[in-house]
């Protein structure tokens, strides 16, 4: 087909408001916008701040029963069905797969105490199913859900869905950073 010298070449922007000639736009969204957005933390330098975090944490029988879930003392039951609900979102997640115990104990530390610096509330801990010969349990998925629960800026925590890694994470409330424990009960 040959073009006519007289007439010029549509605009692609012509062409495209003609193909949308009858669309119709749809209504607007019900949706809340988030109030500020999601957190990511820095990239963690092992050589500085590892030294600077202490390291309270212990191993003794981390590896008898593994908890499925958490609850601080004091805190109301309702604060964990919420958490198993994710009615808050994940605001910073960490990745433990592929570490050694001590190198995870570490990071773990390294991240709650950034997160807290950073008033996160809501965090997860990816450490991996790790399934052993036997039919045992990983060493991460006990000695991470361990080291959780005597971390005193952990309110709670709870195996992830399914959907959200299931058995290999865990969701973790946090307190709130300057807040005392009947602040933080009240809130939830």
């Amino acid at each position: 087909m040959k073009k006519k010298k007289d007439q010029p070449a549509p605009v692609n922007s012509d062409l495209f408001q003609q193909a949308l000639g009858g669309v119709i736009p749809l209504p607007p969204s019900n949706r809340i916008p988030l109030s500020k957005p999601l957190h990511r933390a820095p990239p963690r330098s092992t050589a500085i701040s590892t030294n600077l975090i202490e390291d309270t944490l212990s191993d003794n029988d981390a590896g008898a029963d593994v908890p499925t879930e958490f609850l601080r003392s004091g805190m109301s039951r309702m604060t964990l069905r919420n958490l198993r609900r994710g009615r808050w979102p994940i605001q910073d997640s960490l990745d433990l797969h592929g570490f050694q115990s001590d190198a995870a104990r570490k990071m773990l530390l390294e991240f709650l105490s950034d997160a807290i610096q950073h008033s996160l509330r809501f965090v997860c801990v990816i450490h991996g199913k790790g399934w052993q010969t036997g039919g045992k349990e990983g060493v991460l998925k006990s000695r991470v859900r361990h080291w959780l629960s005597q971390c005193l800026e952990v309110l709670a925590f709870c195996e992830a869905p399914q959907n959200a890694g299931g058995s290999g994470a865990v969701w973790v409330l946090l307190k709130a950073g300057g807040q005392s424990k009947s602040d933080t009960a009240g809130e939830f």
